[in-house]
């Protein structure tokens, strides 16, 4: 097999020019292409408006060796890497595994080990994705939460309720991320996430997805429990307690609970378990119209067949601040992502087709245990939910939203400028700025200026605000060894939530290396 990088097509080029560019490329006649296959698609905006689609093609064709020598390094030889399950090993399970969670990592540990003949059961302390996505319209239309059926709890995780960014810079010699996306395609996502630079798949065909999954796993003998929350836990029994009722042992608990599952941190803290504090972001989420993020980064008016146009800045300040960007949603929405009474979290999210009138895109400072004044494992949260009780307090319940320019001024805002707020859940224009502490708020204001170097009019007066962006990760990190156990060896922390990932792909490939684990010292269940 021969790859051919950086390819160059006008946009809107159609999928026969594409063959003839390859075929002139390659200084063959058509009968000699055996088969060819997009491996990556990325956007040539550098001199913009001319824009291009960049490829990198694999081919099979006759001849190979002679289209190397013509090519003279411009086509090399290439191999694709396989993902591969580990062989089973060899003790029996008293119990069969459990999962706890069923976000990308909980799912896809539970997927592979299903697979393998492991029967998993997954705990999930939310509802089903189809009852969950009803219980998060109707706090959105009404403010009436559901402490454990709501944007960041339930079937999916907290990713499906966001834009289904797919992207990660996690190194992969294994192969597991293209498995994720892989068996997100076996399961009803859109094939073009296998090969464009930035794949998404957007709230909409997530709910899907998640569900197919769900069935293979329990058509594989998996099982599947909802509104499962395991409140304590047993550690010198192996033993999980279930909505303080129900006791269940297992040989294999893994942990793949998100980074908002602040009770379950608190309850393994007060039972022993080994975790740090880890540093975080918190911010804003800032909202301004697609056409002028299209605009800048298109270099004209209207995108045609181009898709939304994202973005992804960074800023070093004078202060030593970092401030960046973070899960841009083009053509989305501002969503309220609360998990706790009394507390108010922002996100964003969008549905596949990104056809919202405005972006949005969290505008975040990194936090240390410097900033919250302790190095305690639980400070984060502690942190968190200050500030979340500030943004309810400013909203009295309701997304408080602030105009850039009042923002800087520091006055409370009365009413929208040019740009209308994009939101699921209700809203009210207010102060955002006073959520935070004064160096936080100033860092985002000079983050914000700074970057309207790069995008002209990120920094527009009517550029709105809204607050609080504070599970951007999590806050706490279980720790765990080479062997991915935590200090109590029956347990395996998992995913984001444990502090290892970041985003829907990596804690997908985190689920999997947990999942081999399992399988490197048990035998399959039935075969016990």
């Amino acid at each position: 097999m021969l790859r051919i990088d950086q390819l160059k097509l006008p946009v809107g080029h159609t999928e026969e020019q594409l063959e003839k560019k390859l075929l002139r490329t390659l200084n063959i006649p058509k009968n000699e292409l055996k088969h060819y296959q997009i491996r990556k698609r990325s956007l040539d905006a550098r001199k913009k408006p001319d824009l291009y689609y960049s490829y990198s093609i694999d081919v099979n064709a006759a001849g190979e060796e002679r289209i190397l020598k013509h090519m003279k390094g411009k086509a090399r030889q290439a191999s694709e890497t396989r993902y591969q399950a580990p062989e089973h090993g060899e003790k029996k399970l008293r119990h069969r595994p459990v999962v706890v969670g069923s976000g990308p990592a909980g799912l896809f540990c539970a997927f592979l080990l299903a697979g393998k003949g492991y029967r998993p059961l997954v705990l999930e302390r939310g509802a089903p994705v189809r009852e969950r996505k009803k219980d998060v319209e109707r706090f959105w239309e009404s403010g009436a939460l559901d402490p454990d059926s709501n944007v960041q709890f339930g079937e999916g995780g907290a990713g499906t309720f966001s834009d289904g960014k797919l992207n990660t810079l996690v190194k992969d010699p294994a192969g597991r991320g293209k498995f994720v996306l892989e068996t997100f395609v076996q399961h009803g996502a859109p094939p073009d996430i296998l090969w464009e630079q930035k794949p998404h798949i957007g709230t909409d065909i997530l709910i899907e997805v998640v569900e197919s999954m769900r069935n293979t796993i329990t058509d594989a003998g998996g099982e599947f429990r909802f509104h499962s929350h395991v409140t304590d836990i047993v550690p010198e029994e192996r033993a999980l307690v279930v909505n303080g009722e129900e006791k269940i042992r297992t040989d294999a608990a893994v942990f793949a609970i998100g980074h908002s599952a602040r009770d379950t941190f608190y309850m393994l803290y007060d039972r022993g378990l080994e975790m740090t504090a880890k540093s975080f972001a918190v911010g804003v989420r800032i909202e301004h119209s697609q056409s002028l993020i299209d605009r800048n980064m298109y270099g004209q008016d209207g995108r045609g067949t181009l898709p939304a146009a994202s973005y992804k800045l960074t800023e070093k300040l004078e202060n030593g601040r970092g401030v960046y960007t973070f899960c841009m949603c083009p053509g989305g929405y501002v969503v309220n992502a609360s998990s706790e009474e009394g507390m108010l979290a922002v996100n964003g999210m969008s549905y596949h087709g990104r056809a919202g009138d405005n972006a949005n895109s969290a505008v975040i400072v990194t936090v240390t245990p410097l900033d919250y004044g302790s190095d305690h494992p639980l400070a984060g949260i502690r942190f968190q939910r200050t500030l979340e009780k500030r943004a309810w307090e400013a909203g009295q319940g309701k997304i408080p939203v602030q105009r850039f320019e009042d923002f800087c001024l520091d006055r409370k805002t009365m009413d929208a400028g040019s740009i209308r707020p994009g939101m699921k859940g209700q809203y009210t224009f207010g102060d955002v700025r006073n959520i935070f502490d004064r160096e936080i708020s100033e860092s985002i204001e000079a983050g914000i200026r700074a970057m309207d170097r790069k995008i002209r009019g990120f920094s527009d007066p009517d550029a709105l605000l809204s607050g609080v962006e504070s599970r951007t990760s999590s806050p706490v990190r279980i720790v765990r060894g080479k062997d991915l156990r935590s200090s109590f060896p029956w347990l395996y922390p998992c995913g984001e939530g444990a502090g290892y990932a970041g985003g829907i792909t990596s804690a997908a490939m985190d689920g999997l290396k947990i999942a081999e684990a399992v399988m490197c010292e048990y035998a399959p269940w039935p075969d016990n």
